[in-house]
């Protein structure tokens, strides 16, 4: 990995992360709301705040519909990319236990990745209509709180003097 690839990656990932919800607030401002203003989520999240709106909200979900879905999709792309390329270093790896602790080490990653990318794919990419408001909430949920909160929970666990000390608690509330 060079630097001009990071440096460009890291510029691409700044450039649509910010023109996408620019793009997005710009449109949705422009949008007549009437009624009323509670939002009926655990954050002000876009959909949510569509519901809200008496104009016609088509363009708004179509922009994230068109402008989400490539940066999703690029993004799981890369990822399963490189986990094949990870798999098959790992698969050369001559000791069994080298390959398990290195195996460990990716499947932790690679569920919070899937929680998260996931979650966020069944809210915005995939909204089913006949997803109810508390099943949003809680998807909403495992992609802002969740994924966050169980990522150094995962990798804390790896760590053998945690682990340790995790054993004793629970076998001290055992006896």
């Amino acid at each position: 990995m060079t630097n001009r690839f990071c440096i460009n990656s890291i510029t691409m990932c700044w450039l649509s992360e910010t023109f996408i919800p620019f793009t997005l607030t710009i449109t949705s401002s422009k949008l007549n709301f009437c009624g009323s203003n509670l939002i009926d989520h655990v954050f002000c999240d876009l959909v949510p705040l569509l519901e809200l709106s008496c104009s016609n909200t088509f363009i708004v979900h179509f922009e994230v519909y068109v402008l989400g879905s490539p940066i999703l999709i690029i993004a799981t792309a890369i990822i399963a990319v490189f986990y094949t390329y990870i798999v098959m270093s790992v698969l050369r790896i001559s000791s069994s236990t080298g390959r398990q602790k290195a195996f460990s080490t990716c499947s932790s990653h690679l569920i919070v990745v899937s929680i998260f990318y996931w979650t966020i794919f069944g809210v915005y990419v995939l909204p089913n209509s006949r997803q109810t408001r508390v099943t949003n909430k809680i998807l909403s949920l495992l992609y802002t709180v969740f994924t966050p909160f169980i990522n150094p929970v995962i990798y804390s666990l790896r760590n053998k003097d945690i682990k340790e000390a995790v054993q004793k608690v629970f076998h001290k509330h055992l006896m």
